[in-house]
């Protein structure tokens, strides 16, 4: 069986506020015994125990148990296997005399006549066992398919988010395993992973569209590119032209000389000039006529043609030579190469253009200086195609385009890398969700087998099992306990009722009410559910509000049903309680250990700790021979031990007293005030030892004090008047009781 060795640590827990289990306290044993006084956390403890029994999470504060050498916190006390049943109040409110049920729940015994379907029922048992033992393995299965699943799905999304985040919004900024989930289902159920694919061009392009920076729009080319047939036609129409003069031969064939005699003749027209302006020499008569009609007016019409076409020319290379092109630059990057190479088509028909023009210059030049013949050259018109104009912008186009669109651009390329992504993890992504549906069959396959079997063994009992003998028992339980038959269980088909004189019983007196609960906790650790040498009992005052003959009746019936339990704990504050069960530990040949429970004020509030319990308590036979050694010690102390441990002085010395006035005046029992007014002492003390107990005594079990706990320092003088007020009333008494505790001054050292 488990066994829980220790409370590793309570934060939070009631008045458990920092508890850390204290490094020199022993462990936990089979049997433990824990004294404490009201308020100082016994109710705490028993419900941290009922929630591990009910596995359920702690509804308080932060605990961690070391079981079985594991430390086990209360968030996981849900999956814990550890077996316990717990008596205390909750129980008895939950089980015994639930609110707005009559009925007590059954406790179910084999019944003699059906021992055969018994053996039926232990192998169903045994195949159960195992089917649980497949269940839980199946279970494990589908939880570890789900998380790595859970994993996977966490591990693709964190990749798709790291690369397509941004600052700003973006839906991918955010994105998860939810989300990739999602995703993944439906490219799955769509059936087109491989249309979502990207070839490594593509993923650069998209790539370059969700990481740009918007840019300004291009002005597009407007360039027109020249009618190279039409140019060629009229150069072939000058080259054929001749000029009719009386041609001068020397000139003919002499361009340069020509053409500078054409520059002179027109000087000496202008200038009326009757010497040769070169020589200085009379031009001889006919001279100028001769020069005249070699140049004549079609000459000169003609050489005006051919330098208005080579002029022509030269401003479409002026016009080439200014134009300028948009920079790849300018241009999104995944429009680059696109543009680039548009771009350099044009360049290319602009190449030729310039060549062409260039051409057409140098034909028409050869022309001018062979005016009087027809010139055998070709100039041939090159093969352009003007669309390249268009299609550069186009391009330019695109990126105007891009600008306007530029957020949904940027979101769609997002949109389509994510889908690339996911396509490319899509048959891994259907490797794990085909894993996790085999485990999720799986598992659900084995479950309904452990619960097919489970039904069937519920079948069985229900046929084989009775309840009518455990109440038979506890109605000879009850007579025994109470010592008359008046109350009686009666038993019902989902369980007891408790009626007195055959009528139901309505209201029952607290001993009453303690007394069923208990015996029915006691005979309920029969119930064949349950396997008591295994399991963790806890018992919470068990005997509160009992007299004596009832209390000792109760020790009974707890030392004979629980003594055979996996593990003990007992936890009380009476005294009389705690004596016979540390009598019945004693003799457990150091199988038992021994506690108390410990309240001090830190910062105003209580805060409990678990200790070795106090050697006084362990050595007196009575609780009024403890209070005295307590009382006797704290008020011979040289100085203040400090509020925290004065804390619990009062309540000690209010107990003490009334136990001492109840056998010096039992005339006025009950009433602290006239019992006192009746003692011959002095009156001030009096007065100062009766404020003393009513203005601190009872705290411990209440809220917050509403007075100055400082005044606890005061503690010690008042104990010692309380002491000196006993001694004057019996002095035999107090020498005898003085003496007792003088011989247990060693055992005092430590408190």
């Amino acid at each position: 069986m488990k066994r829980i060795e220790r409370l590793r640590q309570l934060r939070g827990c009631g008045v458990f506020r920092d508890f850390d289990w204290p490094s020199d306290l022993s462990e936990f044993g089979p049997y433990n015994l824990i004294y404490g006084w009201n308020g100082t956390g016994k109710t705490t403890l028993s419900r941290l125990f009922r929630d591990l029994e009910l596995r359920r999470s702690p509804r308080e504060g932060e605990a961690t148990l070391r079981i079985d050498g594991s430390d086990v916190r209360g968030e996981s006390f849900p999956q814990s296997d550890v077996q316990a049943r717990v008596f205390n109040r909750d129980f008895i409110n939950e089980n015994v005399f639930p609110v707005g049920r009559d009925e007590m729940p059954p406790i179910l015994v084999l019944g003699a006549e059906n021992v055969e379907k018994q053996k039926e029922v232990d192998s169903l048992m045994r195949r159960h066992s195992k089917a649980i033992s497949n269940a839980d393995t199946a279970r494990s299965a589908k939880q570890s398919a789900r998380a790595g699943f859970d994993r996977f799905c966490i591990d693709r999304a964190k990749v798709i988010k790291d690369t397509l985040r941004s600052s700003g919004q973006n839906a991918y900024n955010n994105y998860d395993k939810a989300n990739f989930r999602n995703d993944a289902h439906e490219m799955v159920d769509a059936g087109d992973s491989t249309a979502h694919r990207l070839t490594e061009a593509e993923r650069e392009t998209l790539n370059a569209q969700r990481q740009a920076m918007l840019k300004p729009k291009v002005q597009e080319v407007t360039f027109a590119l020249p009618d190279f047939s039409k140019i060629a036609d009229c150069v072939s129409e000058v080259l054929e032209t001749t000029v009719v003069s009386a041609v001068i031969e020397f000139l003919k064939d002499d361009h340069a000389l020509a053409d500078w005699t054409r520059q002179g003749l027109v000087l000496h027209r202008e200038r009326g000039a009757e010497l040769c302006q070169f020589c200085e020499q009379p031009l001889p008569e006919d001279r100028i006529a001769k020069l005249e009609n070699h140049f004549n007016d079609q000459y000169e019409r003609f050489m005006q043609r051919i330098d208005q076409e080579i002029a022509q020319q030269m401003a479409a290379s002026e016009a080439l030579a200014r134009l300028q092109l948009p920079a790849e630059a300018e241009l999104y990057d995944d429009l680059g190469p696109d543009f680039r190479a548009r771009k350099a088509d044009l360049k290319e028909a602009l190449r030729l253009v310039q060549d062409f023009a260039e051409a057409a210059v140098q034909t028409l030049e050869e022309k001018k200086s062979r005016a009087f013949e027809q010139v055998d050259l070709q100039l041939n018109a090159p093969s352009v195609d003007a669309i390249v104009i268009v299609r550069l912008n186009e391009a330019i186009g695109n990126h105007n385009d891009a600008c306007d669109d530029f957020t949904d651009r940027v979101n769609a390329a997002r949109e389509r890398l994510a889908a690339d992504m996911i396509a490319a993890d899509l048959k891994e992504f259907k490797s794990h969700t085909d894993t996790v549906y085999r485990a999720e069959v799986d598992a659900e396959e084995k479950a309904q087998e452990a619960r097919r079997l489970e039904s069937e063994i519920a079948q069985l009992e229900k046929e084989i099992v009775e309840h009518r003998q455990p109440a038979e028992e506890l109605n000879e339980d009850l007579r025994k306990y109470l010592g008359h038959k008046e109350l009686y269980l009666e038993v019902e088909e989902n369980g007891y009722t408790m009626t007195r004189g055959g009528v139901l019983a309505k209201t029952l007196s607290e001993g009453e009410t303690t007394a069923i609960a208990l015996l029915y906790f006691l005979k309920s650790l029969n119930d064949r559910r349950f396997t008591l040498e295994n399991s963790v009992i806890v018992l919470d005052d068990p005997v509160s509000s009992l007299d004596a003959n009832a209390l000792f009746l109760a020790f009974g019936f707890i030392r004979e049903r629980a003594s055979r339990a996996g593990q003990l704990f007992v936890l009380t504050h009476n005294f009389s309680f705690f004596r016979q069960v540390r009598n019945w530990f004693k003799r457990l040949k150091g199988q038992a250990r021994f506690f108390m429970l410990d309240s001090k004020l830190l910062d105003d509030a209580r805060n409990s700790t678990i200790r070795r319990l106090d050697p006084l308590l362990k050595q007196y036979e009575s609780e009024y021979q403890y209070l005295i050694a307590r009382i006797h010690q704290a008020s011979t102390k040289s100085e203040s031990a400090g509020q925290e441990h004065n804390y619990v002085l009062p309540n000690m010395a209010r107990r003490m007293l009334e136990a001492f006035l109840a056998f010096r005046m039992p005339q006025s029992s009950g009433n602290l005030w006239q019992q006192l007014k009746a003692v011959q002492f002095d009156e001030a003390k009096k007065l100062r030892i009766l404020q003393f107990l009513h203005t601190h005594a009872h705290c411990i079990a209440g809220g917050a004090p509403e007075h100055d706990m400082t005044a606890l320092a005061e503690g010690p003088f008042v104990l010692k008047d309380l002491l000196d007020m006993i001694e004057s009333l019996d002095n035999a008494h107090y020498s005898a009781m003085v003496q007792l505790v003088a011989s247990s001054a060693d055992s005092l050292e430590h408190l």
